[in-house]
């Protein structure tokens, strides 16, 4: 006898396992705070400056032969949708900062189009974040952040940039694009930190 019952399909994820707030979509909505950027990967370059000006660049050939990660991770928006395991392919944070000098705390992400966001350092490691270039098996749609966007799953999707380009870090912490405008400036969904103050 085997030890999986047969028609045992595993656990259904449910409602109840979502951030308070939440609900459940199967669609994967479209939220931009402009226009999308049309960004080639030709002329696609990631930049990380460190707290001293140092400069660390990648280009897209140089981000592709790096170890790249399949990811399935749910996904929350602030504007109360979840996307329960979705699956992507990129290169994490670890991989492309292991070569940064750093005693920085802070990262200010920039994104093709002039959007950006602030995060702690420590949140873009440990596993924590990638630079994603596929969804689902394809490359990512640009209205999705293509052709590669951060994707930083703990915390409200605003931080996973879409089009991102690079990395500032710092000793101190520069509010970006929405957390300048009343979003909060850390942002966990199962806090509900949603705006500044809650």
């Amino acid at each position: 006898m085997g030890i999986v019952s047969p028609g045992f399909t595993g656990r259904r994820r449910s409602a109840e396992e979502l951030p308070p707030g939440q609900y459940l979509t199967h669609d994967f909505p479209v939220l931009s705070a402009g226009p999308t950027p049309q960004v080639r990967t030709e002329h696609w370059e990631f930049t990380v400056t460190t707290e001293s000006g140092e400069k660390h660049k990648w280009d897209w050939a140089s981000l592709l032969a790096m170890p790249s990660e399949e990811i399935t991770k749910d996904i929350h928006c602030v504007t109360r949708w979840s996307k329960l395991q979705t699956e992507w392919q990129g290169v994490s944070l670890d991989a492309l900062l292991a070569d940064v000098e750093t005693s920085a705390d802070f990262a200010l992400v920039s994104s093709y189009g002039g959007y950006t966001t602030n995060l702690p350092l420590d949140d873009l490691l440990d596993g924590q974040a990638w630079i994603a270039y596929e969804y689902d098996g394809e490359p990512i749609d640009p209205e999705h952040g293509g052709p590669a966007r951060l994707l930083v799953p703990h915390l409200y999707f605003w931080k996973s940039a879409k089009w991102v380009r690079g990395l500032v870090l710092s000793d101190s912490e520069d509010l970006g694009f929405w957390e300048t405008a009343g979003y909060h400036e850390y942002g966990d969904p199962w806090k509900e930190q949603r705006y500044a103050g809650d």
